[in-house]
């Protein structure tokens, strides 16, 4: 086991007393983080986040049940977490880390009208603000993953021919359209606000923080997304993906083609892209049976 892992193991047993079997579980699913990271010469806690999605993808590939999937995913991020706040890393690429669901669950997505309450709700009249509102409207314009949009640099983002290009999965590069109204937000956030919040500092990255210009951590937007989704009184649940789906479901809903789509969410299948179809067969279902006079 490498240092780091004995060192949380030893957390668990000592401080944080759980119970044996717990202890045994969370030794073999860190035994089997192990193995995948020396699989890939690298340092266990070296890993990236594309690297712990492989990892749960493997898992799923191999078998594993979904309760111990669940578990393992558990075990990274609370190892994660713990090598985070003893200062061994400096972001945790486990924080939002999720087991896979059912297919039977279909993704959550926002209604139109959910989607300008929440783009509405940022207070555009300070930087804060106005770099807010330019990150939502990115986001549902592009259908960005968090750690693509957090990633994305100045270089990145072409706004005079009105599209950008990011880094996926995979470190597969992927280019992406840009929308009139986030080409003019992020615009305007470039030349009012960004410059505010660097305060003299520089940064390749486009969408920084108001503590003096670093890097937006994934955390940082789903926490900002969430406090606007509060404050623009949607109900429905939120986060950057949820957002991802709604730019998914939103272009199928008025006639894009699947296989544009897939292009553009940067899926190395279609088959994973084809789940915003059930989504639709759901709706069209709902919507027979409420108006239908003999459902």
């Amino acid at each position: 086991m490498p240092d780091s892992v004995t060192a949380y193991l030893r957390h668990l047993e000592v401080e944080r007393r759980v119970a044996a079997n717990t202890h045994d579980a969370y030794r073999r699913d860190l035994a089997r983080l192990s193995r995948f990271a020396a699989s890939r010469g690298a340092a266990v806690d070296r890993l990236e986040r594309a690297d712990l999605e492989e990892l749960v993808r493997e898992a799923v590939a191999g078998g594993l049940s979904p309760p111990s999937i669940a578990r393992l995913v558990a075990a990274v991020r609370g190892f994660f977490r713990f090598l985070r706040v003893t200062g061994r890393v400096t972001e945790n690429p486990a924080d939002d880390l999720q087991a896979p669901r059912t297919f039977a669950r279909l993704p959550h997505f926002l209604s139109l009208g959910d989607v300008d309450a929440l783009i509405a709700a940022p207070d555009v009249a300070t930087p804060r603000g106005l770099r807010d509102r330019a990150l939502i409207e990115t986001l549902y314009a592009t259908g960005l993953r968090v750690s693509e949009l957090v990633g994305l640099r100045i270089t990145d983002v072409r706004l005079s021919e009105g599209y950008l290009q990011c880094l996926g999965k995979g470190r597969k590069e992927r280019i992406v359209p840009l929308g009139a109204e986030a080409v003019q937000w992020i615009q305007r956030y470039e030349a009012d606000a960004r410059p505010t919040l660097m305060r003299g500092r520089s940064s390749p990255f486009v969408f920084v923080n108001a503590r003096g210009g670093g890097r937006l951590s994934r955390l940082g937007v789903w926490k900002l997304l969430k406090a606007y989704g509060r404050h623009a009184g949607v109900r429905a649940p939120l986060s950057p993906h949820v957002l991802r789906h709604s730019f998914a479901t939103h272009l199928l809903e008025r006639g894009a083609d699947l296989r544009a789509i897939q292009t553009m969410l940067g899926h190395a299948d279609v088959s994973t892209t084809q789940i915003y179809t059930h989504v639709l067969e759901a709706r069209l279902r709902e919507v027979y049976d409420r108006f239908h006079p003999r459902p």
